[in-house]
């Protein structure tokens, strides 16, 4: 019998042919073709957040290096589903593409039951980085991992916990489900939304895809586990979802996307200009990612096209789990 390939193992497969997780592309195709005029970029996640923060810095850069204007413009709602839905609507002339995650065009899609546009009404251009995903609480909670919230629930206290997409909640029913407990969950829009609400105590928990790292390293904010199916790199001791018998993955990656059937040149030259900001380590948006995220992550082509179909693969495994 075959192995089923999912997502996580697909994203650890590529690491034999990028170092330190980074594919790049020549730029070959870069001069082959310029955007006709602006190039608006949809942001699928509020002013703020992590999308919102690569796609500026992004922009700013890729501005500077060729010359292209390009025009970052927030369009939120449903996990970047909005922004998906008008997306699919425009020209696949390079002149209007999307950021957003993974889950978007992946879990928050498939969980939908009507989200409007499915993974073949777009363009998968390049990722940028991979989620840091952890459970975060304020420091003075005084948890030390997520074992101490469990705890806590199981002794009848009902935590409020943010997150940023339905599988966030699916994966907070499962802890219910297996220890016992209650959560008043609520799903809000985007990583900045999350913090914002734990910081002013709001909600007792959330999830972070990253966004947290400076407030932790400032001692303000604690990663109680990690989503990820290894530790965070931040917050080493902080046990993985799956160490606490959750079997899943829930990290993410960023994304540009554009209109379905884009041509060829278009793709690339896109790719290319993307992936060479984010690859810089010398640029802002490089040095932003790593320090809030995985580093430089670029998967393109035929590659990144594989790895969206395991990732939806995945996400179709998690909601039989769920039924």
């Amino acid at each position: 019998m075959g192995v089923k390939m999912t997502f996580k193992n697909f994203v650890s497969g590529l690491a034999a042919t990028a170092l330190a997780g980074l594919v790049a592309l020549p730029n070959t195709a870069s001069a082959e073709w310029k955007p006709a005029g602006p190039v608006t970029i949809l942001i699928g996640f509020a002013a703020g957040g992590g999308t919102d923060t690569q796609a500026r810095l992004i922009a700013t850069e890729i501005e500077k290096r060729k010359g292209w204007k390009l025009i970052p413009q927030n369009m939120t709602g449903k996990a970047g589903g909005v922004m998906a839905r008008k997306l699919k609507t425009l020209p696949a002339d390079g002149l209007t593409i999307g950021m957003a995650v993974t889950d978007t065009f992946g879990y928050a899609m498939l969980a939908s039951k009507n989200p409007g546009y499915n993974a073949d009404d777009l363009t998968y251009i390049t990722t940028t980085t991979s989620s840091q995903m952890g459970i975060i609480a304020k420091t003075d909670k005084g948890w030390k991992t997520f074992r101490d919230v469990i705890a806590e629930a199981k002794k009848g206290k009902i935590f409020r916990f943010a997150g940023m997409s339905p599988k966030h909640a699916d994966i907070n029913f499962l802890i219910e489900q297996k220890y016992g407990i209650r959560f008043n969950t609520v799903i809000l829009r985007g990583g900045r939304k999350v913090m914002n609400a734990v910081t002013a105590g709001d909600v007792e928990l959330g999830y972070g895809a990253g966004i947290q790292a400076k407030a932790v390293k400032a001692g303000q904010m604690v990663n109680l586990a990690s989503g990820l199916g290894e530790r965070l790199k931040i917050s080493p001791n902080a046990p993985t979802l799956i160490e606490l018998g959750i079997p899943h993955d829930i990290a993410a990656k960023f994304l540009f996307v554009g209109p379905a059937n884009m041509p060829a040149n278009i793709r690339k030259a896109l790719a290319d200009a993307i992936g060479d900001v984010i690859s810089d380590k010398n640029t802002k948006a490089s040095k932003f990612v790593t320090a809030r995220y995985s580093g430089p992550v670029v998967i393109s082509g035929k590659n990144l096209d594989d790895m969206m179909r395991a990732s939806r693969d995945e996400a179709k495994m998690l909601m039989k789990v769920m039924k």
